[in-house]
């Protein structure tokens, strides 16, 4: 542990929980964090153990006790980044196709999170042993734009931006057929499948309650291109590329949503097609612009990834004309 850091509790007092003066106090922690904190005993009310819940009152002192960042297991790894920005708070990292984001049972080595921790090895313990850095994922065949905390302040300050959905997530993708409406608005709750355990799926609406036992989740798209090309089959079809933008983050979601209109993403073996009618590889879904606030101020930035040279060529072999 750190040693004890304390505070007194101000006249007037705010007529606060202790969890949340606590974290209006120490803005470079996140509330979660403070609440395991408190959880484990290590906050102090006046020599005494507090719960979360207790209102605080004028003159009490609060000792907190911040436990030391927390040894991670993970090992640096060598493995090189295409980093799009970085300063003293993040970085925005274009992530190839075929990485994992961080370990996992079958992934134990060789992920985002490996490589981060040897280019910044400050970064252990941030928002996590498991995850160090991580404010947001992106599935393993999908490349793009991620962005990761070098310090908890930035962690708690990014994770507040993606809960009140004001960062802003574009995504280029390949669908199998000409969608229809070529543009709209989808909105169908995610949850998890109730037989393959390994798949989100859309969960319908309950008639009776109108509730649905998945998550909100809001996907809005633009047709801007569409192509056609001959199968492995000897075939000919068509394909949609489209713009994607998430207003919800859900697991899987621009996948689920476009194979539950009956155009899953291109490559997708998953959601899509078993045995895949183009010869990819992967499945044909970036992350192509990311839009935040930093935490140095001023106005939102725009950070851009433009599509890896095995998707372009992919769309430079298709005939097609543009929807724009």
């Amino acid at each position: 542990m750190t040693n004890p850091l304390q505070m007194d509790v101000p006249t007037p007092a705010p007529n606060e929980r202790l969890d949340r003066w606590l974290a209006e106090n120490l803005s470079q922690h996140s509330r979660s964090a403070i609440q395991r904190w408190i959880a484990d005993g290590l906050v102090l009310v006046d020599g005494r153990i507090a719960k979360a819940s207790l209102k605080i009152e004028p003159g009490q002192s609060v000792i907190v006790h911040i436990p030391a960042p927390v040894e991670t297991a993970i090992q640096a790894e060598n493995i090189p980044l295409s980093i799009v920005y970085e300063d003293d708070d993040l970085l925005v990292i274009d992530k190839p196709a075929g990485l994992v984001v961080h370990p996992a049972p079958g992934h134990r080595d060789g992920t985002l999170v490996n490589a981060i921790l040897h280019h910044c090895p400050e970064i252990v313990g941030v928002g996590g042993e498991k995850r160090p850095g991580i404010v947001h994922r992106l599935d393993k065949e999908t490349s793009g734009l991620i962005v990761v905390a070098k310090n908890d302040a930035t962690h708690h300050f990014l994770q507040r931006q993606f809960a009140a959905r004001t960062v802003e997530k574009e995504y280029l993708a390949l669908l199998e057929g000409r969608i229809e409406p070529p543009k709209g608005r989808i909105s169908a709750p995610i949850g998890r499948h109730s037989v393959q355990r390994k798949r989100q799926a859309v969960l319908p609406i309950d008639a009776q309650t109108g509730k649905s036992a998945g998550r909100e989740a809001i996907t809005e798209y633009e047709t801007i291109g569409i192509y056609y090309t001959r199968l492995v089959s000897g075939l000919s079809a068509h394909f949609s590329l489209i713009r994607a933008n998430l207003l919800t983050g859900r697991t899987h979601q621009i996948r689920v949503h476009c194979a539950w209109m009956k155009h899953p993403v291109v490559g997708d073996t998953l959601y899509g097609y078993t045995r895949q009618r183009i010869a990819l590889g992967r499945h044909f879904l970036h992350a192509h612009k990311l839009r935040l606030y930093l935490p140095s101020g001023g106005d939102a930035r725009e950070f851009v990834a433009p599509l890896p040279d095995t998707l372009q060529r992919l769309l430079d072999k298709m005939n097609g004309e543009s929807e724009e």
